[in-house]
């Protein structure tokens, strides 16, 4: 009777995350797209689906919820969905549509077939040897295991999850913070706009003199007149027929139609960097207007806080690189340890961290699918386009699915000791400290690029 009850809760909490999946798919990645494939939407909402039901494990996993049995058989259930997802379906399913739409567009369906079926063995061939440099399985050799699934997916997730992290960690305060705004006023706006239009007068009478130029030696190629052509063609444009006039359109006709034609390109690929500068200049404005606002004041607290992670995340990874240091013990029961033997307080130590630990894995689990799913989407209008579209799903599916992943990886070191037996003995031998090394190098990295970037940007902006 427990095993069916757990399941049907499992059951239940699925359904609500294969819903939220779907309409989420609907309403943001395909909100501007045709949807040529319903399989690959289904893809998405199982891969969303699996994620979550990982996490909230985990959540089960501190609270006691379900039987030990039937929790350690849905790890194993759904660590091999997702493995099968990851490694087989969503790669084969993603290999055939580059086929169909890119590489053999217009074959044969069996051809298109078969050049899928060979990029999935390449797909698999680089997947499997993916783990040979790195030592993340310590375990005797076994094919079809959680192990070698799951310690080749967590390089990827980790070093994703990494370059985000150092990514966010940088960019975050130095879009709220308002120490970081350019002061920008109406009369900066108002010149560029000046600026705007009169390249755009500009790129306007270089293409008038093209066509013009080309109305004139069209006759003359022809063997015609070309006086009455011109007639016409000036007072359609609106231009004056005295003879000075006719005398100038006749050496338009003349002149260099190559280098006309660049300089109206060159004039054009101006008018798209004034425009840019014109869009930058008001999005300028409406975060100087934004930052007086009491949720603008509020960010640029979040800001300052965010700044002081960074900082002290940056010089931590940069301590156990340099030391090769990994934390044994969670940062909450270090915390409680600290308060009860340290500072004196009478605290149940088991009990708190608990409560704690629940706590700080909810916000943990909540702002990362949150966080993951305003920037996949930010990447999807990015790079996408009606004949891409689900190719690109198909990749933000198989991301999801690492991502995910790679945090069950992570999130163990978060949870006190006993509530990871069971996260331990499901992912097998992995190397665990491997994973926090080489997130804190990739996130290091990621960082310090970040804010050379962010420098660049800054000293080259208008």
């Amino acid at each position: 009777m427990g095993w069916m009850s757990d399941g049907i809760v499992i059951l239940c909490t699925e359904l609500i995350f294969f819903i939220f999946g779907w309409v989420y798919s609907m309403r943001k990645f395909f909100r501007d797209y045709e949807i040529h494939y319903l399989s690959i939407q289904l893809v998405f909402a199982t891969v969303f689906t699996l994620s979550c039901t990982l996490l909230e494990l985990i959540i089960f996993e501190i609270l006691g919820w379900l039987e030990q049995n039937s929790r350690y058989f849905h790890w194993n259930l759904h660590l091999y969905l997702m493995l099968f997802l990851l490694i087989v379906l969503v790669p084969l399913y993603l290999c055939y549509y580059i086929c169909q739409n890119f590489c053999f567009k217009g074959c044969s369906r069996s051809l298109i077939r078969a050049g899928a079926l060979m990029l999935w063995f390449g797909f698999l061939y680089g997947f499997w040897k993916l783990g040979d440099p790195f030592p993340i399985i310590s375990s005797e050799f076994r094919l079809f295991s959680i192990e070698q699934g799951v310690s080749r997916i967590g390089i990827i997730g980790v070093t994703v999850m990494a370059i985000l992290s150092g990514f966010g960690a940088v960019n975050y305060p130095y879009t709220s913070m308002a120490i970081f705004m350019r002061y920008v006023s109406e009369s900066d706006i108002k010149a560029a706009e000046r600026r705007l239009l009169q390249s755009l007068d500009s790129t306007l009478t270089k293409k008038k003199r093209i066509l013009l130029a080309h109305q004139e030696m069209k006759p003359m190629l022809i063997g015609t007149s070309p006086t009455q052509s011109n007639k016409f063609w000036r007072f359609f444009n609106g231009s004056p027929t005295h003879n000075s006039t006719a005398h100038n359109d006749h050496l338009m006709s003349t002149e260099n139609l190559k280098t006309l034609k660049k300089e109206a390109t060159a004039s054009e690929e101006l008018n798209k960097q004034l425009f840019l500068e014109v869009v930058d200049l008001h999005a300028v404005k409406e975060r100087i207007e934004f930052s007086k606002t009491f949720q603008g004041k509020y960010f640029n607290c979040l800001g300052y806080i965010f700044s002081l992670y960074c900082m002290w995340k940056i010089f931590i990874c940069t301590v156990n690189i340099l030391f090769n240091r990994v934390g044994k013990v969670d940062p909450i029961t270090r915390g409680f340890d600290i308060l009860a033997h340290y500072l004196g307080f009478d605290l149940d130590v088991r009990f708190w961290s608990q409560q704690v630990s629940f706590f700080v894995v909810g916000i943990l689990v909540i702002t990362s699918i949150r966080g993951l799913l305003l920037t996949l989407t930010k990447i999807f209008y990015a790079v996408s386009s009606s004949k891409s579209s689900d190719v690109i799903m198909l990749l933000l599916s198989e991301i999801i699915g690492m991502y995910f992943i790679s945090m069950v990886l992570l999130m163990r070191m978060n949870v006190p000791e006993q509530y990871r037996l069971i996260i331990t003995e499901v992912l097998g031998k992995l190397q665990f400290n491997f994973y926090h090394r080489w997130f804190d190098v990739i996130f290091l990295v990621s960082a310090l690029s970040t804010i050379g970037l962010l420098y660049i940007v800054r000293q080259n902006a208008p």
